[in-house]
This record gives structure tokens, C-alpha cells and sequence, in this order.
């Protein structure tokens, strides 16, 4: 497993202590969302391999959310390694996606975002972020004064857009707007 390492300083001695994630967390919605899923864990019937895979999946969510993409990446790696559902997958596969977003590497999230839709055609999120990832892409294209690159990356936002809004059509207002506006709708 995985481990943190918690360094105490009491005056000039520093101690290091090595505990899992899942044990570290001071958030108290994070330690809730541990201690239910740890009883849930307990008492439906899985097995140790896919009791592994969502204490790694937990510790990177838990990672993720804290900023400490490397560590959850890791974490997220380890669960894929270890898990067989393709609809569990999927949330990891998206998971990652939205690391590779929030470190701008674009191509990657679209790839990993593309791997999970291949899983779970049933996750709006990764098609809006899909979506996003083309519009951004399209106002950097215009931006270079490149109209044609600029349409083609607009016109494969509003297709994501459309399949997202599709599958949630009381979510994503903006985009639902910015297709009608922009004839795409």
C-alpha cells in the first residue's frame, strides 16, 4: 500500500511517521466519505482484489483533491492495475483525465476521457470536459488566426456538447447557450 509520510516537529526533533492515506486525511467530509466506505466494504461481499483496487481508487481521490496529482496518479495506476469492472474503470480512467486537465496536458485528457466514455458511455462529465477541452483549443486557434483549425475545434465542442446534454439535459446550461447562439444547437 501506499504509504504518507507525516513529519511532527516537536522543537528541534522531527519524527516521521508512515501511515496510509485513508488514515491521514484531516478533511471531515474526506474521513465521512472513508469511514462509510470502509463499512460498505465490509459488508458487501467483494473480493480482496476489489476491496485493493478501491482502497487504492479512495486514496486517489483523496490525493486529487488535496492538489498532489503524482500521488493520485500513482494511486489511480495501481487501482487500474487491479480492478476488472469497466464501469469502476471508467470513473478511474475519467479521474485521471481530470489530472492531465488540471495540468494542462489536453491531448492526454482527451485520450483518458475517450478510454472511460469507451467503458461507461453513460459520463456526461467526460464529454462536457471533452467539450471544453475543443472550445479552449478553438479560442487558442482564433487567437492564432487560425479560423479553420478554430471551426473544426468549436465544431467538435457543440458534438460533445450535444451527446453530454443528451445524456444530462437539465446540465450544462453555458453550453446548451453557446450552441443555440452559435447556430450549433
Amino acid at each position: 500500500m501506499i504509504t504518507c509520510n507525516v513529519v511532527i516537529n516537536r522543537g528541534f526533533n522531527i519524527f516521521e511517521v508512515n501511515m496510509p492515506r485513508s488514515q491521514k486525511n484531516d478533511n471531515f467530509v474526506d474521513k465521512t466519505f472513508t469511514i462509510v466506505a470502509d463499512l460498505l466494504l465490509q459488508v458487501i461481499p467483494t473480493t480482496s482484489r476489489e476491496k485493493e483496487a478501491f482502497t487504492y481508487y479512495r486514496d486517489g481521490m483523496s490525493a486529487q483533491s488535496e492538489g498532489e496529482y503524482a500521488e493520485a496518479l500513482q494511486n489511480y495506476y495501481e487501482a487500474m492495475r487491479l480492478e476488472i469492472d469497466p464501469y469502476d474503470r471508467s470513473y478511474i480512467l475519467y479521474n485521471i483525465g481530470l489530472i492531465h486537465t488540471s495540468n494542462g496536458q489536453h491531448a492526454k485528457a482527451l485520450e483518458y476521457y475517450s478510454q472511460a466514455l469507451a467503458r461507461n458511455p453513460s459520463l456526461p462529465q467526460a464529454l462536457n470536459n471533452m467539450a471544453v477541452i475543443c472550445h479552449y483549443r478553438g479560442e487558442q486557434a482564433i487567437e492564432e488566426s487560425d479560423l479553420e483549425s478554430s471551426e473544426a475545434w468549436f465544431e467538435q465542442a457543440a458534438q460533445y456538447w450535444r451527446q453530454a446534454i443528451e445524456l444530462a439535459p437539465n446540465n450544462y446550461i453555458e453550453a446548451q447557450n453557446w450552441l443555440q447562439i452559435t447556430g450549433r444547437g
